[in-house]
């Protein structure tokens, strides 16, 4: 059972230009501010978290609770606890049961195995090959801390992960007593029987028996994880800043970068980065989307029809499979490339396709500056149907500079808390304020760097992201201008 409904809170120090953040990723969550503040590095920084510690691990070595650990710290004095507990899980069937003190101080100690790999992966995701080039320099310890907190429903402590980003980067792990472990008894019940059969061949008195206790691990992490990670335990998909352009450039980029690699991948290493990880990442999934999988989220329809005025579709090259993105104005019976159509048609194409093929239910959302290329009645649109797609049941997280989203999203926040509205019988086009986080980023002289803060809707029911500043000082220019011909007030 995947427990993926409470909010993660994520608290940052010294990372890139940010000097200090306290976030709470909600299920829409906006990062708004000036160019330079850091909004792309956090929104880079949840992506990375989300790559190590999801249960999709095609592409990468990902967050173990055992396998980092040494055999020793596997088969040693906690193996008889260990061996116990898993005994009781296997015989009483409960759909919670709680990790006892002696299984919690293995899995901590194993988690510290944990803190090279993840940092190797945000360095990868950034396309750095010195985790210290993350590090904040004004003022700063010369160390960037990060702290995943995520509250445990009906449990006063939460569950905290703490990671140091250094020379020599360090990850711990907090579990707080008596936590409660869901377990889906029908979901699971093939790998509650292989317990019990690998528990029937055990010997409590043997240190020789590490490849049951490995197994034994195994099965920890792919039903305790869920617990423990909550929603860091599913996947994260990230579409970054000028879609238009890789669109455009994504045959040429990625054919150069296939022959480059002498078919390793798209993957940059770690040393020589050709790529920041996300930007790969983005390429690697356009070119393995499978158009023949089964829909599961289809608001990709509603953004064709509403916005795109035609449909989006895949056509691969009979000698290698490599796709081609078209797109189809409605009513025409002919195709036209991306490089042929509008840039909001580039834009959004990425959009479509991941929503159409890639991204389920549960999956975190991030789009850099969705208003891109995009004219003001479309910002509003796209709001819109972000707004529908977190109803759904996807995490969204979006950097912005349009005051046009930040209007819109007030007024579907707004509409939630109408008298007259049902959600039952309404509109989807409306948002409850615990659903959505709007944070601030500032830049700072002391600290110095840039603090994120949260925002909230004001008494004149829009965000005060300072954005309407800027439009008060162009009509105080007007007005003085004015005065001065004669030609104004």
């Amino acid at each position: 059972m995947h427990e993926g409904n409470t909010h993660l809170e994520l608290d940052v120090k010294d990372f890139g230009p940010i000097a200090k953040a306290k976030i709470e990723l909600r299920p829409l969550t906006v990062f708004v501010g000036h160019g330079n503040t850091g909004k792309s590095y956090l929104a880079v920084l949840v992506y990375a978290l989300h790559r190590f510690f999801c249960e999709d691990r095609r592409y990468h070595q990902g967050f173990s609770l055992w396998q980092h650990a040494g055999s020793k710290e596997i088969i040693g004095e906690s193996v008889v606890p260990l061996i116990d507990w898993f005994q009781s899980l296997a015989d009483d069937e409960k759909t919670e049961v709680l990790l006892s003190p002696s299984v919690i101080k293995l899995l901590q100690s194993g988690a510290v195995r944990n803190g090279g790999p993840l940092a190797n992966e945000i360095s990868r995701c950034f396309g750095m090959g010195q985790i210290n080039s993350l590090v904040r320099r004004q003022g700063s310890s010369g160390k960037a801390q990060i702290v995943i907190r995520r509250p445990v429903a009906n449990h006063p402590e939460p569950v905290e992960h703490f990671l140091t980003l250094a020379r020599n980067s360090q990850f711990k792990m907090k579990l707080p007593e008596n936590f409660p472990i869901a377990v889906d008894l029908e979901a699971d019940d093939g790998e509650i029987r292989r317990i019990s059969q690998l528990l029937s061949k055990i010997k409590k008195d043997s240190l020789e028996q590490s490849s049951i206790i490995s197994d034994l691990m195994e099965f920890l992490d792919r039903v305790i994880s869920p617990s423990i990670l909550g929603p860091l335990h599913f996947p994260a998909y990230y579409l970054p800043a000028d879609r238009t352009g890789i669109m455009h450039a994504h045959n040429v980029v990625v054919t150069a970068l296939i022959a480059g690699a002498s078919g390793a991948g798209l993957r940059p290493s770690a040393r020589e980065p050709l790529l920041s990880g996300v930007l790969a990442d983005f390429l690697e999934q356009l070119i393995g989307i499978d158009s023949r999988q089964k829909r599961i989220i289809d608001q990709s329809g509603n953004i064709e029809k509403r916005m795109l005025g035609g449909s989006i579709s895949i056509q691969r090259a009979s000698h290698n499979g490599y796709p081609r993105f078209v797109y189809r104005p409605k009513g025409w019976q002919d195709e036209v490339a991306l490089a042929n159509a509008s840039s909001m048609v580039s834009e959004l194409a990425p959009v479509v396709l991941y929503l159409r093929h890639i991204v389920k239910l549960g999956n975190v959302l991030i789009i850099e500056e969705p208003e891109s290329h995009l004219h003001p009645a479309m910002q509003v649109e796209f709001m819109r149907q972000l707004s529908v797609l977190v109803n759904a049941g996807v995490k969204v997280i979006v950097t912005t500079h349009s005051e046009w989203l930040l209007e819109e999203l007030a007024n579907i926040v707004q509409r939630s808390e109408s008298p007259r509205y049902d959600a039952s019988i309404d509109s989807p086009i409306a948002l409850r304020p615990d659903q959505v986080g709007t944070w601030l980023f500032e830049s700072k002289n002391r600290p110095k760097g840039t603090v994120v803060k949260e925002i909230l809707l004001g008494d004149s029911g829009l965000y005060p992201s300072g954005y309407d500043d800027v439009a008060t000082a162009l009509h105080n220019d007007w007005a003085e201008m004015s005065s001065e011909t004669g030609d104004g007030l």
